[in-house]
């Protein structure tokens, strides 16, 4: 898998599918997750609209540059986030959102592209907002998925969804994979799939399991604040998808991305959780083909 340097130090692993001539769609996936997430199919039936599509691992996750010089204490950073020690928690942590937005653009230069529909999901939806935050001029269009403003009133996370985000996941394969079950607290009540969780998490645990990119990916969201006076003032063209069975990330999150970027348009699906289940690709990607037409 190719492997460029997007600024000093950094490195992403990319894939791409369809045709470079065609208008490019970058994917960026969310926390803690590998670009396979992003699944190939899914990508192949975007790309036969006549898309070049390209997913991405982000820093710190998949083949892409893992910073080991900066561990993080996450017992540590969450008591002093809880305490209101922030500069003990700024200290901690080496990059924020904008960082990694710039990552994902700096992915495009390396590939010659000027501009690129950015399609974000969770994190990503983060990362891709801050990218039409600090660089419309790169982004033809924005559509962020499943995600937030970064205000702590919206988006927020059921318990159960939360005690699970936050266990630690055993470190053996065969434990690692038995516990993609627990995913279904946030999946699609009807379509939710726990072997395909658990297919999922075997391929990304072979591609390379890295949990110590989590707590450097969990400090940049936190850290990075709301995004909320800026979305106010974005005037690319926004859809904001978000599935009504979301628990990790509230529908609200996604009610309010669109109420804060004018004249964006709001997709909320039902029967889709935190999750991208098959039998809803078609809904999907007939959204993403429309805005990126």
């Amino acid at each position: 898998m190719p492997l460029v340097d997007v600024s000093p130090g950094v490195s992403l692993a990319y894939e791409s599918f369809g045709d470079p001539g065609d208008p490019a769609v970058l994917l960026v996936m969310g926390f803690g997750a590998q670009l396979i997430a992003w699944h190939e199919d899914f990508c192949r039936a975007l790309a036969a609209r006549g898309r070049h599509v390209i997913r991405y691992d982000n820093r710190d996750s998949g083949l892409s540059t893992k910073l080991d010089e900066h561990p993080v204490d996450m017992n540590r950073f969450i008591a002093a986030v809880s305490s209101g020690d922030i500069p003990a928690a700024v200290a901690m942590i080496p990059y924020r959102l904008r960082d990694m937005a710039d990552d994902g653009l700096g992915l495009l230069t390396a590939l010659g592209i000027e501009r690129a529909h950015v399609v974000g999901t969770s994190m990503g939806g983060m990362i891709a907002q801050t990218m039409a935050i600090t660089h419309a001029e790169r982004v033809l269009t924005l559509t962020s998925m499943m995600s937030s403003t970064g205000e702590s009133e919206y988006g927020g996370s059921s318990p159960e969804a939360q005690a699970v985000l936050f266990s630690p996941k055993p470190p053996d394969r065969a434990g690692y994979v038995a516990a993609a079950d627990r995913e279904l607290v946030w999946a699609s009540r009807r379509y939710g799939d726990a072997a395909a969780l658990r297919e999922l998490a075997g391929r990304s645990y072979d591609r390379a399991h890295y949990p110590a990119g989590v707590g450097r990916q969990l400090g940049a969201m936190i850290l990075s604040g709301s995004r909320a006076d800026e979305l106010r003032t974005l005037r690319v063209p926004t859809l904001v998808i978000h599935g009504l069975d979301d628990t990790l990330i509230d529908p609200s999150g996604g009610r309010r991305t669109a109420e804060l970027v004018p004249g964006a348009e709001l997709l909320l699906i039902p029967d889709m959780g935190h999750d991208r289940p098959r039998e809803l690709w078609p809904e999907i990607i007939a959204a993403l083909e429309a805005h990126t037409g």
